[in-house]
This record gives C-alpha cells, structure tokens and sequence, in this order.
C-alpha cells in the first residue's frame, strides 16, 4: 500500500519560514523607525513628516505582511510596539512626486 505522500509539505514549510522570518525583520523595521520618531522630539516640518512617514510605511509594511500571514487582527501587535495615533493616521498614506511645473 502505497503511503499518501505530500510532496508540497516541505515546501509549504519552507515558505512559511521565509514568511516569518521577514515578519520578523518588517517589525525591526518598524522598532527602527518608531525609535528615530521618539529621538527626535524636536523635530519639526519636513523632518518631523519624513520621520513619521517613516514609520508609517514601516507600519504599513508590517500589517501587509501580517495579513499574508493570515493574522488579520493588528490592536495588540500596535499595542506591543507602541505605535503612536499619530503613526496610525498616516499608514496607508502614499505621498505624491514633487510638481515638476
């Protein structure tokens, strides 16, 4: 009797890992990011918007790739890292090319 064998178990694995493992590095990312904002409490007009966008597309990042994890629930994740409201409100927020005219 021949076993059933899945021959895409190992690579289904395999993928997995590699899910986490950039799950993993997406929440550096966003640390990094969070951590300059905090450094910089004085930072203000273009500073202050290129540091909190930053962090917002390292926050955005990291819950796309949450969700292609199949984890669809974020508060306690954002709770964990501490994402300020101020982070939130800027995820998913593309910013424009300069106006060449």
């Amino acid at each position: 009797m021949a076993r059933d064998i899945d021959l895409m178990a190992g690579i289904e694995a395999e993928l997995q890992n590699e899910r986490m493992f950039a799950l993993g590095q997406a929440g550096k990312k966003v640390e990094a990011t969070l951590a300059a904002l905090a450094a910089a409490p004085d930072a203000r007009g273009g500073a202050l918007e290129d540091l909190l966008h930053d962090a917002a597309y390292a926050v955005w990042s990291y819950l796309i790739m949450r969700e292609s994890l199949g984890m669809f629930d974020h508060k306690e994740a954002m709770a964990i890292y501490g994402v300020p409201g101020r982070v939130m409100a800027r995820v998913g927020v593309v910013r424009r090319a300069p106006s060449t005219t």
